[in-house]
């Protein structure tokens, strides 16, 4: 309990200090946003914000992390260096795709195959090692059978699995990344996942399959390898985006780019893979699922009809067409959100009293 306290105050204290002195960094070397023409008018005035934020929280969520270790004395778990390595090297990829876009102003950064192909060498790495590192018990962090609240149904296989492991990542990434087109939205939508995979982590590590002997229904536990270490990095990030927050709020003085949104849809998809919640995090970050959805539906509905279904995709600038203020668009967007991370915790909880 006092890895995960320590994990989210460190994270939150480093990014609100630390943000401000990367935004001077940035706006000294002229790293400002690049604005595409051909969206919303009221963006156009964001021209050279600061960008690449993400690099802040992504240094904050591992030094909270390392800190959080070396105060309690408590040793790293493989399957929360795996989400940290997960994040990190999709933060990467975004990082070198915000850079292209800044220094050759060429608003869609790296070409499609390159951003792609890194994005493959992360994922395939992290799921084939996720199926390594077994524990006493044979766990490994990952497991090749499906899962909601616990994994059900057959295995389907090392192959099988780095390929649907691949989806998410590449699912969740992207959803942030489509989220990430207004001041603050992307980021506080992230702190209610985050904040929602801490409880699920330690409610994990309380009822663990490793103390069943002591629990009142030992059925009822949950097979998870390291759901304690998986708490600790979701608080970490809960903290480091809380922060991150303060500055990305509108009007935003920074940006998380390409690195910030890559990483933390990186993270998301790790956690749920690690802590066997992989259908649950469909729920629990459902604004990005709507948000990718809307981008869809808009691209399919115009390749067939020729027609728009949406003003313009994605969906938080259909609303800003619409009329809606920015502000006004993120909150009523961060209050859907919150309904979806209540009812996914609900579910969680529901599934856990069921077996129970």
């Amino acid at each position: 309990m006092r890895q995960i306290l320590f994990a989210g105050a460190i994270g939150l204290f480093l990014t609100l200090i630390g943000t401000p002195l990367l935004i001077k960094l940035l706006a000294r070397k002229g790293y400002g946003q690049f604005i595409r023409d051909d969206g919303p008018r009221g963006h156009h005035g964001k021209r050279g914000t600061p960008t690449m934020g993400g690099i802040a929280f992504i240094l904050a969520t591992l030094i909270a992390y390392a800190l959080a270790k070396v105060i309690t004395g408590e040793k790293p778990s493989v399957s929360g260096l795996l989400v940290l390595f997960l994040m990190a090297g999709m933060g990467l990829v975004g990082f070198l795709d915000d850079y292209i876009k800044i220094v050759k102003q060429r608003s869609l950064g790296l070409r499609a195959k390159a951003k792609m192909a890194g994005q493959l060498i992360v994922g395939v790495a992290f799921a084939v090692l996720a199926l390594q590192f077994k524990d006493v018990r044979g766990n490994a962090p990952a497991s090749t059978r499906l899962s909601f609240v616990q994994d059900f149904g057959w295995s389907i296989g090392p192959v099988l699995f780095v390929v649907w492991a691949l989806f998410m990542i590449l699912a969740m990434s992207n959803g942030v990344n489509l989220t990430d087109g207004l001041d603050g939205l992307a980021t506080g939508a992230s702190v209610m996942v985050f904040g929602a995979y801490t409880f699920i982590g330690l409610w994990q590590f309380q009822e663990s399959c490793a103390d069943a002997p002591s629990l009142t229904n030992p059925e009822a536990c949950f097979d998870v390898r390291d759901p304690l270490d998986l708490a600790v990095v979701a608080a970490a990030l809960m903290g480091a985006c809380f922060g991150f927050l303060w500055w990305n709020t509108s009007p935003a003085k920074i940006f998380m780019g390409d690195t910030g949104s890559l990483a933390l849809g990186g993270a998301l998809a790790g956690l749920a893979i690690c802590s066997r919640t992989e259908f649950l995090m469909a729920l629990l970050g459902g604004l990005f699922v709507l948000i990718t959805m809307s981008v869809v539906i808009q691209v399919g509905s115009f390749k067939l009809t020729g027609k728009r279904v949406f003003k313009m995709a994605p969906l938080q600038h259909h609303f800003e067409l619409k009329g809606w203020s920015e502000v006004l668009v993120v909150v009523r967007f961060w209050i859907i959100q919150g309904m979806c991370v209540i009812i996914g915790l609900g579910l969680f909880y529901a599934g856990w009293a069921a077996d129970k």
